[in-house]
């Protein structure tokens, strides 16, 4: 009788040790790196989350980097906080898991607003300036005239500073064909840059890069986070 209870002990043991290891197979992980959006060099954070909507799961972490699972396949907000730097907060969705299983979030941290005013002003090698009022048509390149008076102070900030050369960097949005993502992104670069020649810039200073919708600044799939990922940044390359 006495090796009859062992047996079905161990064999119970055995059938929880598969649930748990099968269990633990299927989670999905939020990971993510941490780095100054200006330079990339890596950031030590405080990172904080906790499930949604109710936040009945909760965490924090410490780092450059970070992992954690995604219980119940429960959506996740984070936030992220370092001395200097602007907390920034994302929504993480297992749904946006890849082939291994993780969501993958890297978190790229600016200078507070006045900071980055200050940077701005001073021209700071290395600087990201988002050209915030470029406007295109949709889904071309082609770009409206109310974009014309920030492209114009672009020229000017140029002019008055001879030996700086910037890169043009494009976005889009994360959806639609990558492809097509990537050459709209090359095209509106390419654009702005006609059109800083136009104002008598010249073409060797102005460097271009496209990224289509492979670094997105949020994964949320609404309206307002699409319109944050489109965009044109100007990255001061000389000075």
């Amino acid at each position: 009788m006495g090796r009859i209870v062992n047996v079905l002990i161990i064999i119970g043991a055995l059938i929880s040790y598969g649930a748990s290891a099968q269990q633990n197979d299927s989670l999905i992980y939020a990971v993510g790196k941490i780095f100054n959006r200006e330079t990339n060099e890596p950031i030590a954070a405080k990172i904080s989350y906790q499930s949604l909507p109710y936040g009945n799961k909760v965490g924090m972490l410490s780092g450059s980097s970070f992992s954690f699972p995604l219980y119940d396949r429960e959506k996740y907000s984070i936030t992220v906080e370092a001395p200097g730097y602007s907390p920034a907060k994302y929504m993480l969705d297992p749904a946006a898991a890849n082939g291994d299983r993780k969501v993958i979030q890297d978190v790229p941290l600016a200078l507070p607003a006045s900071a980055a005013a200050t940077a701005e002003s001073t021209h700071t090698v290395g600087k990201v300036m988002r050209l915030d009022n470029l406007i295109f048509q949709q889904r071309s390149a082609i770009i409206t005239p109310d974009s014309y008076p920030e492209l114009n102070s672009v020229a000017q900030m140029l002019h008055q500073n001879p030996k700086m050369v910037i890169q043009l960097e494009g976005h889009t949005d994360t959806r639609g064909d990558a492809k097509m993502n990537l050459k709209l992104s090359e095209e509106r670069v390419d654009a702005v840059r006609d059109y800083l020649i136009s104002k008598g810039v010249p073409k060797s200073r102005v460097k271009l890069k496209a990224f289509g919708g492979t670094m997105p600044l949020t994964k949320e799939n609404t309206e307002e986070a699409h319109k944050l990922n489109r965009r044109v940044e100007a990255r001061i390359l000389e000075n």
